[in-house]
């Protein structure tokens, strides 16, 4: 019989070494095409990595190792992401917090081309999304986060309560964030 027949089956943490070895590289692109942080991106790997060992450890065995390391930094990407992006609505105080919404729904501006494409994507949706609201919620937004009137401003002109249109930005807002949310999660697959 010839050596090369006799075949020594690997054991689990030798597949587990060979698997990750073989995933690593690809793994790595796919965070670093949707994460610019070289340090942030190493570490979404070591997340997942060690997601990977702290399962099997519960026996609960993966069978697809590559499909199921760019499932969970995939869901690290998308959980790093909503981090950024605290609802900032109202003050603890109640009264208007007078921040712009519209920033902290687009990534920020930082000159790569990844970023300007995903930005300008995101604003079409958004001004598609502008246009399906009912027309109140749509001023209010407009008015507060595009034309920079405040609360007060919006208030004495329309004669509404201030609470009456911060109900209608809300509204507005999460609107806007439902529908901009499916396209974060089909970037993010890409």
């Amino acid at each position: 019989m010839d050596a090369a027949a006799i075949r020594i089956p690997m054991s689990r943490n030798q597949q587990l070494d060979a698997a990750v070895a073989r995933e690593r590289g690809l793994l790595l692109a796919f965070i670093r095409r949707r994460i610019d942080d070289a340090a942030e991106a190493e570490d979404i790997l070591q997340e997942a990595l060690y997601e990977l060992i702290a399962a099997e450890r519960l026996a609960q065995p993966v069978e697809q190792i590559g499909a199921w390391l760019m499932r969970v930094a995939r869901n690290r990407i998308i959980d790093r992401f909503r981090k950024k992006r605290p609802e900032r609505l109202l003050d603890a105080a109640g009264g208007a917090d007078e921040e712009r919404v519209l920033d902290e729904l687009l990534p920020p501006a930082d000159g790569t081309p990844e970023t300007a494409a995903m930005r300008a994507l995101l604003l079409d949706e958004i001004e598609a999304a502008l246009a399906e609201l009912p027309r109140e919620q749509r001023e209010v937004f407009i008015a507060q986060e595009l034309d920079g009137v405040t609360f007060r401003e919006l208030a004495e002109r329309s004669g509404e309560s201030i609470n009456t249109l911060l109900s209608r930005k809300r509204y507005a807002v999460l609107q806007l964030r439902e529908r901009l949310q499916a396209v974060y999660e089909d970037w993010l697959t890409e």
